[in-house]
This record gives C-alpha cells, sequence and structure tokens, in this order.
C-alpha cells in the first residue's frame, strides 16, 4: 500500500509539472557523441533490464559505437549519482538510466549538466535535456490476451502482476479485453505479488491459479517463473519484457516485449549529430507504431488462424485503434470510458480500478 500510494502521489505530480509546462528550450550536444548506460539490476535478469541490455548492444552496431554500461545501481540518489558523475568526468556526454527510482536524481544530474543529455525509461521527469520514455504496454499485452483467450479450453486466465498502480492495471485491463475478443465470457483472476522481482511469489501464485481451473498465465513482472510453472503443468502462458519462450518453450505463445532501439537509434543519431533536440515536457509515450513496445508471436502452438486475427488487431491499433475505445466497464459496474471515447494518457496512468470480467483486489 506505501507503494502504491507513493507511486500515484509522483504520477500525480508528474503530471502537474508537465501537463502546465509547454515548451522545453532546445538542446544541442556539443562535442563528439559518448554514451554510457546505468542499470538498477543485473544485465541478465532474464526480463526488464535484459531487455534494455539487449537494445544496448543492438544500438552498439546501428551506431558503431561501444556503449559502456554499469550494472546493479540501486535507486537511490547516493548509488546513482556516483556512477553517473564518472562517467561526465570521462568525457561521457549521453546518459540513459533505466528504472523510475532514477527520475529525481537525473533531473537534478540535469540541471548541474546542461551540457549532457539524459534519457530514462520509465521516469516521471522531464526537462530541456532531460527526457523520460515508457512503453503502451496495453497494446502488446492487449494482443497477447487475445492468444491466452483463444488457446484456453476454460475461458479461465491468471494473471500475475507486481504492484497495484496505473501501469500495471492497464496491462491487466487490456489482457482481458483482448482475451474477450476471441473469447467473450473469458475471465482473467489476477495476483498482485507487491513485487517486481519475487520468482518464489510468482511461481506460488501461478501454482495456485492453476489449481482453481485457470490454464492460461499471464504475466507482467520481472522474471520466467510463471511461465515456467505453466509449462511444468501443461498449461499456456505469455510473456512481458523478453520473449520468454526463451525459458518456457512449450507453454509461451505471445510475449509482450520492449524494443527500446527501435526508438533510441534515429533520437541518439540526431542528438549525436548536433540537431537541435527539443524533449517533450511530459515524456515520450511510445506505442507500437512508434517502437516502444511489441510482441514476440507467435508459438507454433497457435493455430494460424489466431495469428493471422492478432496480427490484424495490431495493425489495427498502428494505424490509430485505441484497446480502452468505450464503452468500458469496471468490477463493479460503473462505467469508466462511454461509448465511442477514449481515455486521456492522464486517465491510462491514473488508471485505479480493474474492469468487469477481472477477477481480484487492486
Amino acid at each position: 500500500m506505501k507503494f502504491k500510494k507513493l507511486w500515484l502521489s509522483l504520477v500525480a505530480v508528474a503530471f502537474v509539472v508537465t501537463f502546465t509546462s509547454t515548451v522545453h528550450a532546445q538542446f544541442k550536444l556539443q562535442g563528439d557523441p559518448k554514451i554510457a548506460m546505468v542499470y538498477f539490476a543485473v544485465k541478465n535478469d532474464g526480463g526488464w533490464t535484459q531487455a534494455i541490455d539487449e537494445a544496448r548492444q543492438r544500438l552498439e552496431g546501428q551506431l558503431n559505437v561501444k556503449i559502456p554500461f554499469t550494472e546493479k545501481v540501486p535507486e537511490v540518489a547516493s548509488q546513482i549519482r556516483p556512477v553517473v558523475e564518472r562517467y561526465i568526468q570521462r568525457g561521457f556526454n549521453i546518459i540513459i538510466g533505466s528504472a523510475f527510482g532514477y527520475s529525481d536524481t537525473f533531473l537534478e544530474l540535469s540541471k548541474e549538466y546542461p551540457k549532457v543529455a539524459f534519457l530514462n525509461p520509465a521516469g516521471t521527469t522531464n526537462g530541456p535535456n532531460l527526457q523520460s520514455y515508457y512503453g503502451r504496454t496495453y497494446e502488446s499485452q492487449h494482443l497477447c490476451g487475445m492468444v491466452a483467450g483463444a488457446m484456453s479450453k476454460s475461458g479461465k486466465l491468471g494473471f500475475i502482476a507486481a504492484h497495484p498502480i496505473g501501469l500495471v492495471n492497464w496491462t491487466v485491463n487490456a489482457y482481458l479485453l483482448g482475451a474477450r475478443r476471441m473469447n467473450p465470457n473469458a475471465t482473467v483472476n489476477v495476483v498482485y505479488t507487491g513485487a517486481w522481482l519475487d520468482p518464489v511469489k510468482e511461481r506460488a501464485a501461478a501454482l495456485a491459479l492453476m489449481e482453481q481451473g485457470v490454464d492460461a498465465i499471464g504475466i507482467h513482472v520481472d522474471t520466467p517463473a510463471a511461465p515456467i510453472a505453466a509449462q511444468e503443468k501443461g498449461a499456456f502462458a505469455t510473456g512481458h519484457h523478453r520473449d520468454m519462450a526463451e525459458f518456457a518453450g512449450k507453454a509461451v505463445g505471445c510475449s509482450s516485449v520492449w524494443v527500446w532501439d527501435k526508438y533510441l537509434e534515429p533520437l541518439l543519431k540526431k542528438i549525436s549529430s548536433g540537431a537541435e533536440w527539443n524533449t517533450q515536457p511530459y515524456g515520450e509515450f511510445l506505442g507500437i507504431a512508434h517502437g516502444g513496445t511489441d510482441i514476440a508471436c507467435c508459438g507454433s502452438m497457435v493455430p494460424a488462424e489466431v495469428k493471422s486475427k492478432v496480427m490484424a488487431r495490431r495493425q489495427d491499433l498502428i494505424n490509430g485503434a485505441h484497446v480502452f475505445e468505450g464503452p468500458i466497464v469496471d468490477q463493479n459496474g460503473k462505467e469508466r470510458v462511454a461509448a465511442g471515447k477514449t481515455p486521456s494518457d492522464a486517465d491510462l496512468w491514473g488508471m485505479n480500478y480493474l474492469v468487469q470480467g477481472v477477477i481480484g483486489k487492486l
């Protein structure tokens, strides 16, 4: 609960700041570009950080540069600041972070070092030389929900989630809406573990759900523990962050994945060229069309007809369709999005409800 209140407070502050701001001053990189990255976890965590590191490796080839990194830098200023400042002292002038918890420290550093460009995925702070960015994961999870809805024989789906905050709740809700495109009677039973990375809790939650008759499991946590458990029990699963078929190839038929290099490659080329960079006062919120998130789909167990429907829906989203186009009704029957309307980005970040068809509590 403490984490939830903290997150909502910070998001509220971010929206007050960003939506009352209009224009940031233009930034121009001076000197030869030198890029470095800072990770809050180990580079091979199997999830969020590994997806960032794999993007780094692709960027090295795309940009023909070496991009050093430091891993295991906790989300506290006393740990972040010395690592970043050592890079700056060595001449690095483009610093890329990796975590929500870097937000405040990156903002402070960006003001102290106005000639350095800062980028931070999942951040909430922005400035003339600082841009945060995140993906519209409700799009990719919606598509994987379609696959799960089609593959489930019981119509009982499960979902292992970290924290009951907006960016997690929207994936749970989108998963259900996707499943119901394939099976109008599908339900999703959600379990919140209270942690981004806790494979013991994730596995236990998956096993408990399967004992209750769930035969397809989705996730918004950082490890493949739940998909592995699903494979052991002969259930279907979908992954998050990376293609988790790597860990449970017989179970995983779709994964919501990060494709950060698709966004970062052109941006880093622009910054590196010395061209004017106008940061967005409220950061970048990237859908499939713009290189934030996408899907790895579909596993060999998924029928061609299902894959065709999923990919057609993916194209619809690229063309401008919205996962949460109304009417959207919550668990208590309250209309949250009116027919024909779509939620604002602020509504999405503040999503504090579960839609009808989701079983569980925030």
